[in-house]
């Protein structure tokens, strides 16, 4: 038994609160409270579970006197200053494993819609337009789909399109001899040389944000389409403007936003940019609220996985 207090204060499965209080935890789900009232209770906690709904960074950290553990249902942690915590002795957890299938299975069905132009051509019959050659598709069969970033969500991607027919190569900094049979290692300059399409899986950090700008997009060797899936700011959304309005990116499919908010909740209503206003307006370019991994099955995934993290390290490590 152990005793510790959880404090979770977003809309989670069930399954978390079940799992940690059969193993001794004492929870308390209040996933309506608002960032000021946590502020004003957290220090009685041993634990806090969230998902998108604070950014925890170092004045709510130094609140958190008890504090032992975070956890974050969902992939990235970029709402958590996690150096400062671990610096602290706090242990940070998340969940990826969770929503990498759902994540996989949306790529597929973003690019499939992407290249046969299906929210284009629904859009137009709903209007009563019936434009069959402008919305003839291509194949995505004999493409070179280049990943960058071969962690859950990349090689989660990777397999589902073994099926299609196509060449699936990934580059990751950080990763070294992994090809397999859904991938082939390779660098980035081969990369650059070989894709048609791009599908980005990568955290946002000091080195990712804007990676994807102009002069990143002037080094492929073709026209390429983008998948974006990982988070808003790692592209530049003038820049992707830029280049879709002059044909370098054919198209793009965008589950992430540089405008979100930084709880991933909502986008920024005011002073929205030219750039942004093309993005809604372009017919080659398809829009979702940063919900790639969320499916009625990864809701329940995420929960389970990050309370069997937050098991093994207090309780069976």
């Amino acid at each position: 038994m152990t005793g510790l207090s959880v404090l979770i204060v977003d809309q989670l499965h069930p399954v978390l609160v079940e799992k940690l209080t059969r193993r001794g935890f004492d929870c308390h789900y209040l996933p309506e409270i608002k960032g000021d009232q946590v502020e004003n209770i957290i220090h009685s906690y041993d634990g806090l579970v969230l998902r998108s709904k604070l950014v925890v960074g170092k004045s709510l950290i130094n609140k958190a006197k008890k504090l032992k553990f975070i956890g974050r249902a969902g992939s990235g942690l970029e709402n958590i200053d996690t150096a400062y915590a671990t610096e602290l002795g706090i242990a940070c957890f998340n969940s990826p494993e969770g929503s990498r299938d759902a994540v996989g299975e949306r790529c597929v069905g973003l690019l499939l819609a992407l290249l046969n132009r299906t929210c284009q051509a629904d859009s137009q019959v709903r209007s009563g337009k019936w434009d069959r050659e402008a919305n003839w598709g291509i194949e995505l069969k004999g493409k070179t789909i280049g990943i960058i970033g071969y962690g859950n969500m990349g090689s989660a991607f990777a397999l589902r399109l073994s099926g299609f027919n196509v060449q699936v190569i990934s580059f990751d900094k950080y990763k070294y001899n992994y090809s397999d049979g859904n991938t082939t290692e390779v660098t980035l300059d081969q990369l650059f040389d070989q894709a048609d399409i791009l599908s980005l899986h990568v955290p946002l950090t000091a080195e990712t944000h804007y990676m994807f700008c102009d002069k990143f997009i002037q080094k492929f060797r073709k026209n390429i389409w983008l998948l974006n899936t990982s988070r808003g700011e790692v592209v530049s959304t003038a820049d992707l403007a830029a280049n879709l309005k002059s044909g370098r990116i054919l198209g793009a499919a965008l589950d992430v936003l540089e405008y979100e908010s930084k709880t991933f909740e909502d986008l920024y209503t005011t002073h929205l940019p030219d750039s942004y206003h093309y993005l809604i307006n372009a017919g080659n370019v398809i829009l979702s609220p940063h919900v790639a991994g969320w499916t009625n099955e990864s809701n329940y995934k995420i929960a389970d996985i990050l309370a069997q993290k937050i098991i093994r390290f207090f309780i069976e490590q």
